[in-house]
């Protein structure tokens, strides 16, 4: 119940739980394609104009994140020009095109059900439409967050953004496996035979299933997009363009008329002007932003949850679907672990022990892959790896990007951070298939143990760069992150 003295929790949790839709859409769109590439490609490979090649397939399901590296280079321009909320707006637009897009790439210009390759372009400009919305959303929401919610529980509420992304990716495949029921998806090892390689009751699938799957994202789309429409604008936004009496209206409804008072006048002292450049606080507050992103992409995570079916599969699994959908569950409950320790136990511890749980799982899988007898042991290695990756790297690094920056240069340095993200998401989820296939001779296992032994490295690299470098941010107001980088400037 809303107080003047204490202001509405009921209505923070609100705008919050609006805003973290936005991270729901973001799992969903980068998870979607995992269900349905297989016959998204076995449909193209029937094309009578051109080859489908494994080099297109590859570039056809990782398009979304051109879109993704684009949306976050441009976060931070449009936050401000256009504001939190706005910005927020276009990216449900954005996912709402996308998702009708991709189901019916044909619309308006092409013959239904006929692939051919400017069907395929098409398709891939669509999935990129969705990409640039994923940036904004994966930028922004963070952000908006970050700005709304009072400073002793605003890592627990950015935190529930990162729970929202992977129950996301955790939906999209119960949605893809509904979707399937029991026709099975196409193993296309011959791709030059086309339909004629598929099984008789997988070319439904083929046909339609992949539509299905990428068309049920509209529904969530639609949502957020409608529902975005209600929340406020950012105090400290709207501090930034001069709306200091709106700005502190919102305050006073979340933290109680005295303490708004407070707040608005420590924004205030540091808001002196709209923007500043963007090294006014020193090259560390930038490089650490920055390698926080580069290290959440470069442990190997999303090499895991972009190939999980296919990695378990290669396993020797009965049912990898099943497996993967078992490790969205891990994945789920240990995200909830940094949900309520983040303002317990700090930042830097939870990123420091995920980092080293990473570790222990990358290098048990490097070790053990491929060994016939020792299946187990390498399932058991990979949902240690992602369960750490969840409870640390997947939230506390959007909860540090959304808190460490100063409020004169968020808006661009958040944009640059989050674009290095996307940039690594797209190197390791581009590399990982390559590596881990290398051969150094004939049916040796080099690729395997390579790969996961150079993300057990990077995940020590990034347990030291986070004990040497990184600021804990735990119970400091934003206002107090412009003091602490003019102090380390100094």
């Amino acid at each position: 119940m809303k107080t003047s003295d204490t202001g509405s929790r009921s209505y923070l949790i609100a705008i919050v739980m609006v805003a973290v839709l936005g991270g729901l859409l973001f799992g969903y769109d980068t998870a979607v394609i995992s269900g349905a590439e297989k016959g998204l490609q076995a449909f193209f490979s029937n094309a009578s104009d051109f080859q489908h090649t494994d080099a297109m397939h590859g570039f056809t399901s990782s398009s979304a994140l051109i879109g993704c590296i684009i949306g976050s280079a441009l976060s931070g321009l449009l936050a401000t020009r256009l504001g939190r909320k706005r910005s927020l707006i276009l990216a449900g637009i954005l996912f709402f095109i996308s998702a009708l897009g991709s189901m019916e790439p044909e619309f308006l210009f092409f013959e239904h059900g006929v692939p051919a390759y400017n069907l395929l372009i098409a398709f891939n400009i669509y999935r990129i439409i969705g990409g640039v919305g994923v940036g904004l959303a994966s930028a922004i929401c963070p952000m908006y967050i970050g700005e709304v919610a009072p400073s002793n529980i605003r890592g627990m509420l950015v935190s529930w953004n990162q729970f929202a992304i992977i129950f996301g990716q955790l939906v999209v495949y119960f949605v893809n496996f509904f979707i399937l029921g029991d026709h099975i998806q196409p193993l296309v090892e011959d791709m030059g035979k086309g339909f004629a390689a598929i099984a008789p009751n997988a070319q439904w699938t083929v046909s339609t299933g992949w539509r299905y799957m990428f068309g049920s994202e509209a529904v969530p789309a639609g949502l957020f997009t409608l529902l975005i429409c209600f929340v406020p604008e950012t105090p400290r936004y709207l501090v930034m363009i001069g709306e200091d009496n709106k700005a502190l209206a919102i305050l006073s409804r979340i933290n109680g008329t005295s303490k708004a008072q407070q707040i608005l006048q420590d924004i205030k002292d540091t808001i002196t002007e709209k923007t500043e450049k963007l090294f006014t606080y020193g090259w560390l507050c930038i490089f650490v932003g920055i390698m926080l992103s580069v290290f959440q992409q470069a442990v190997g995570i999303n090499a895991v949850l972009y190939y999980a079916p296919r990695i378990f599969g290669d396993m020797g699994m009965d049912d990898p679907m099943m497996l993967t959908v078992f490790m969205g569950v891990v994945n789920i409950l240990f995200t909830l672990v940094a949900v309520f320790t983040v303002e317990r136990w700090g930042r830097k511890p939870l990123l420091i022990w995920g980092s080293l749980g990473m570790a222990l799982g990358a290098f048990g899988v490097a070790i053990s892959f491929g060994h016939e007898g020792m299946e187990f042991v390498t399932a058991a290695s990979i949902i240690v790896y992602s369960a750490s990756f969840m409870f640390s790297w997947g939230p506390i690094c959007w909860v540090l990007i959304a808190e460490i920056f100063p409020n004169t240069i968020r808006g661009a340095a958040v944009a640059i951070a989050v674009a290095f993200q996307w940039i690594f998401n797209f190197i390791v989820s581009s590399s990982f298939v390559p590596m881990f296939n290398m051969h150094l001779t004939d049916g040796d296992d080099f690729g395997h143990w390579f790969t996961y032994g150079l993300y057990g490295v990077i995940c020590i690299i990034a347990a030291v760069f986070v004990w040497k470098l990184v600021p804990e941010t735990k119970g400091k107001t934003l206002e107090d992150m412009t003091k602490l980088w003019h102090s380390q400037k100094k």
